[in-house]
């Protein structure tokens, strides 16, 4: 897994974990993780897939933007 250019420690996994499991997303996070994804090479399939998890989750409400 790829590390995200804002928080160099932490992978696409675990900061998608972070954000489902508290069930907020920071608009920088939404930022990264849209940046991410918009990378089409430079990012797996898998953290692809977890990255859209996050976008769905967004859509049915299960998540909130914060600031």
């Amino acid at each position: 897994m790829r590390t995200s250019p804002n928080k160099s420690n932490l992978t696409i996994s675990q900061i998608v974990e972070r954000i489902v499991s508290s069930g907020k997303l920071a608009r920088r996070e939404h930022l990264m993780l849209t940046s991410a994804i918009l990378s089409d090479d430079k990012i797996s399939e898998e953290e692809r897939d977890q990255i859209n998890r996050v976008f769905d989750y967004i859509q049915i409400g299960r998540l909130k933007f914060v600031d």
